[in-house]
């Protein structure tokens, strides 16, 4: 199969992180275990579009008994997986010359540990720890939805004024819009069911090795495969060390 980018240098990536980057959604899990069950009611409530991002995230985080408790909520955080194919996705889309992007409407704190290690441009939400705030650094105001914590549409606005083939790696609700504008979607799970259902066009995938194939080629997987990742090593002891 012929890979998706043509041109990967003339590529703008922008990876989710939630369920995409890690096997499940973190935030779900730091709230199922740290946060009154309430937080599903107000999850659904967001599923069926009777709240925005925004309120459900400052309402969610309200739930969690003790948001200043920074070494538990990173600790938990911990316990869910990264996809074993991040590391080889980053290596891949920056050797091929394409510019990548990690988008994230969640809690923020986590996504930055673990991409902090490959130096990552992230657009997410901070957690201000010292008063257990939660803040929207990267939102967009000028959006005319301006409902999201993140705005996953303004970046990829940019990329495209700046003649970018603009493509969208992501699983979830909170992608939707984004998943409106981009030259191309790869998607899976809660955002593959939806463009099943209103008609938008997608490549489906389950794994990162899965997208890396579909946007960069097989061969790229095989040869990947074989020599392993030098940056993969790297993050191993990065996470090895923020964990104690």
């Amino acid at each position: 199969m012929a890979p998706l980018l043509t041109d990967p240098s003339r590529a703008a990536v922008f990876l989710d992180f939630d369920g995409t980057i890690t096997t499940a959604d973190v935030g779900q899990h730091l709230l199922n275990r740290l946060a009154s069950p309430e937080w599903i009611e107000l999850h659904d409530a967001y599923g069926r579009g009777e709240i925005d991002s925004r309120e459900l995230l400052l309402d969610q985080w309200d739930l969690v008994r003790d948001p200043t408790d920074e070494a538990k909520l990173r600790e938990v955080a911990r316990e869910v997986p990264v996809d074993p194919g991040f590391e080889r996705f980053v290596a891949a889309v920056r050797d091929a010359g394409a510019e990548l992007t990690v988008v994230s409407d969640g809690f923020g704190f986590y996504v930055e540990e673990v991409c902090a290690p490959y130096d990552l441009p992230v657009l997410t939400n901070a957690i201000d720890f010292e008063t257990g705030r939660l803040d929207f650094p990267n939102m967009d105001r000028c959006c005319p939805c301006s409902s999201c914590g993140v705005c996953k549409q303004a970046p990829i606005k940019d990329a495209k004024y700046a003649g970018k083939t603009t493509v969208l790696v992501g699983d979830g609700v909170s992608d939707r819009k984004a998943a409106l504008l981009v030259d191309v979607l790869v998607a899976k799970d809660e955002l593959a069911s939806w463009c099943e259902v209103v008609g938008v066009p997608y490549h489906p995938f389950h794994t990162l090795d899965d997208a890396r194939a579909l946007l960069l080629g097989p061969d790229d997987v095989d040869r990947r495969g074989r020599r392993g990742s030098r940056v993969a090593r790297a993050h191993g002891r990065a996470r090895r060390s923020a964990g104690g």
